[in-house]
């Protein structure tokens, strides 16, 4: 009796609405590694499974939102306690998907979950630092709070699967907003799986959705849909970028535009205000008594 037996190769699908389905229009494309050798068939996304992505988005952000920050906190933290389980199956996907060495690739996914951690952080600090008090003139009380944006599109870095990945997702939902995420076009194996960490950590289902396909068949949809209230245009070219930004501004959408980033630096809070909205409450302080004293 012989001993060789047929590996079991991974099926990828797409991570929408806490959920796993295949492209609706049932397309698949390769991927393969820096030395064109075959990983995997990636689900090829339609703009029906982008608008099926917003939808669930939509659904998942008033229980989100609604949360408080030191909850998503907590969530978040869940979630990058499940990346360090699985730490040696992106290690290989990294190495994979970018042409690097094992070691390389470990010091990536180390820094991938060290930054979500980073950013689990912020989810109830943000507050302190963009909003409070403000000093105006008058018997008022006047108080700014930031709230989140809504639905937020992301076209996630092409070159960095991971590291960039997780640097322009996890801000988004640490503010409240939930998210449509289109994975990088080449290398898109990375954020399929984040999708399987999510859908089995705490994290509520819609919160984040992921896509992976053509990026500008799946963006174009996205920057025009009614329903998205920002994008980000991080993995997008600059032709890309400019016609989605047109696309975008017909409902007034909030752009974060593309620039150069070295995501293995510490990053700054740009990303987490990017997607907030400021809300600003006068109160009259009213009056105490006849001695005119007030509070």
């Amino acid at each position: 009796m012989s001993d060789a037996r047929l590996s079991v190769f991974k099926t990828y699908k797409l991570y929408v609405g806490g959920k796993f389905p295949r492209s609706e229009s049932g397309r698949v494309y390769e991927v393969t590694d820096s030395k064109g050798k075959w990983l995997a068939n990636a689900p090829q996304s339609s703009r029906k499974d982008a608008r099926d992505a917003v939808v669930a988005a939509r659904k998942a952000f008033g229980p989100w939102s609604g949360a408080t920050a030191y909850n998503r906190g907590q969530i978040l933290y869940r979630v990058a306690e499940m990346l360090e389980g699985r730490r040696g199956q992106f290690v290989h996907e990294v190495a994979d998907a970018e042409g690097l060495s094992k070691s390389k690739a470990a010091e990536q996914v180390d820094a991938t979950i060290d930054r979500w951690v980073w950013y689990a952080g912020w989810t109830d600090k943000i507050a302190q630092v963009v909003g409070g008090g403000n000093p105006v003139a008058g018997p008022y009380f006047n108080l700014s709070t930031p709230e989140p944006t809504g639905v937020v599109a992301v076209l996630a870095p092409q070159a960095s699967s991971f590291l960039g990945l997780v640097s322009v997702v996890a801000p988004v939902i640490a503010t409240g907003n939930t998210a449509v995420v289109v994975a990088s076009e080449n290398s898109p194996l990375p954020a399929l799986s984040l999708g399987e960490v999510l859908a089995t950590s705490d994290l509520p289902g819609g919160v984040v959705n992921v896509l992976s396909g053509r990026t500008a068949e799946i963006a174009a949809p996205l920057a025009a849909h009614q329903d998205v209230n920002a994008i980000d245009l991080a993995g997008a070219d600059e032709a890309l970028a400019k016609e989605l930004e047109i696309a975008a501004a017909d409902n007034l959408k909030r752009v974060f535009r593309p620039q150069p980033v070295d995501y293995a630096r510490t990053p700054g809070i740009e990303r987490l205000t990017a997607f907030l909205e400021t809300k600003t409450v006068w109160h009259p302080t009213g009056s105490l008594g006849a001695s005119g004293s007030a509070y």
